[in-house]
């Protein structure tokens, strides 16, 4: 079975077609096709609250392309999940409509629960049923948290806090402060310590930086000590000597910025970084929908 992912975020677009295995009683996703490409909606949307008419122009391009590729696969399933620019521009449902219309390509604009919902499908694996977690997924326009215990959701919130929206200096102080509370107060009430888990390209890249191998914990003063080698350098070094995309290059201290925060909130002196993320958990749940029950509904 050959299924695609989706994921259309504040900072990037992804696309992703696999194909199903099973072996020895497990599911593996087989990576046939993956684009990456960096259209920042969010830097439109959360300055102006529209995404503007190029923006809007190289999207339906993209969508295009996309939807080739789809049909050149022959893909048996697919969902397109937006994510926080989409939803909070003001024109991002009727762009989503004309490029139904026009592609035959449909989208579905989620809210920050099931964005959160889904990547806990994908990183659920990676976890011990027995210890208690604190997700952090940073995003180019939200960050969501979530609390695991005893491998169940205990809490969950998405915040307007992102690496876009920071860089952009669109954070807002009352969030960060509601952010805060938030952590501390759910992290007390679960009365255990957390471990955090983190999950986006920037804990990615500086998981690599950290020169972590796969299954390794990333303590938290290793994350200040990359994010600290990371803002000594200019955004060509960063560039060039690193070799992040520009795309990466200016919004990995921001996000960072917002994993040591919660991390800190939270008293976890270690991060997990399972390299799994939206498209992921997108993967899982059409492979869920196509042979089991649909689990979760988007309606």
């Amino acid at each position: 079975m050959k299924l695609a992912a989706i994921d259309i975020g504040s900072n990037a677009i992804r696309l992703q077609v696999t194909t199903t295995i099973t072996s020895k009683g497990q599911l593996h996703f087989k990576k046939l096709e993956y684009v990456r490409f960096p259209l920042r909606l969010g830097q439109d949307v959360f300055n102006s609250g529209t995404i503007s008419a190029a923006k809007k122009s190289k999207f339906k391009k993209l969508m295009r392309a996309f939807k080739i590729l789809l049909d050149l696969y022959e893909v048996n399933d697919y969902m397109a999940c937006a994510t926080s620019a989409m939803r909070e521009a003001k024109n991002g449902a009727d762009i989503i409509k004309e490029v139904q219309e026009e592609l035959d390509l449909k989208i579905k604009i989620i809210d920050g629960v099931k964005e959160a919902l889904l990547i806990n499908n994908a990183i659920s694996s990676f976890l011990d049923k027995k210890k208690s977690y604190i997700h952090i997924d940073v995003g180019g326009g939200s960050t969501e948290l979530n609390l695991l215990k005893g491998g169940k959701k205990i809490a969950s919130r998405s915040f307007k806090i992102g690496s876009v929206r920071r860089l952009e200096h669109n954070d807002s102080p009352v969030i960060w402060k509601n952010m805060s509370k938030w952590v501390k107060e759910k992290v007390a009430e679960s009365k255990t310590p957390v471990t955090a888990v983190g999950t986006g390209g920037n804990i990615n890249k500086i998981f690599d930086l950290a020169e972590k191998a796969e299954g390794d914990k990333m303590s938290l003063a290793k994350v200040k000590e990359v994010q600290k080698y990371i803002r000594d350098m200019t955004m060509e070094e960063r560039i060039n000597d690193l070799q992040l995309n520009p795309d990466r290059a200016d919004v990995i201290i921001p996000a960072s910025d917002i994993y040591i925060a919660v991390m800190e909130w939270a008293g976890a002196h270690n991060i997990i970084v399972p390299a799994v993320g939206l498209k992921d958990g997108i993967m899982q749940y059409l492979y869920e929908r196509n042979t089991v029950k649909e689990k979760i509904k988007f309606s």
